[in-house]
């Protein structure tokens, strides 16, 4: 059990049988009247985000997460096959519980995924990718304007903005986070 007094970032309970894991706290100690825990939390199987004040005393059940490394190995169809490293069994994932990192997702990358007691709810891709640009206009010289950028069309078929000095068969680096360019890699 866990109190909402020792509430931090990251950290995971239960509540009215759903799992939560706590985004923001702050403890409030007014100077007239009890002190409360400020929160806000996201419940971790449909990602909603709710803001709630908790009396510090008030108890739950502290939820274990599970991360697993994964290897991708296929899609068929809205199924994502995974498997695992240690097991070499294959875990098929439907695309919704990926999410919008779906179209940074690459054959052969490892990736961890999260379940809770059994259940998977999320796919976690590594922080950083490698990605070859499939399509590119070319950079025009001259045409070199403040922060000047172009499309890029990756092998994935993700579409991301990269400066004008970047061409075509060329492999970049991409934050899985935002979708931005970092770098050449």
């Amino acid at each position: 059990m866990i109190s909402a007094g020792d509430f931090r970032n990251g950290l995971c309970f239960e509540m009215d049988s759903q799992v939560y894991q706590v985004v923001e706290f702050q403890h409030v100690k007014p100077g007239k009247g009890a002190a409360f825990v400020r929160t806000k939390y996201k419940n971790v199987k449909t990602g909603s985000v709710v803001e709630r004040s908790f009396n510090p005393n008030e108890k739950f059940e502290q939820a274990q997460l599970e991360r697993r490394d994964m290897q991708y190995l296929y899609s068929d169809g809205d199924l994502y096959y995974f498997m695992d490293q240690e097991s070499y069994e294959q875990t098929p994932i439907i695309a919704e519980k990926i999410g919008d990192q779906i179209k940074f997702l690459k054959e052969e990358m490892i990736c961890k995924i999260v379940s809770y007691k059994g259940d998977i709810f999320s796919v976690e891709l590594p922080i950083t990718v490698e990605l070859l640009i499939t399509d590119c206009e070319p950079g025009v010289k001259g045409d070199t304007t403040n922060n000047a950028n172009k499309y890029a069309t990756l092998e994935t078929g993700a579409v991301v903005k990269v400066p004008l000095f970047v061409n075509n068969g060329e492999v970049i680096r991409v934050d899985t986070r935002t979708g931005e360019y970092l770098e050449r890699a």
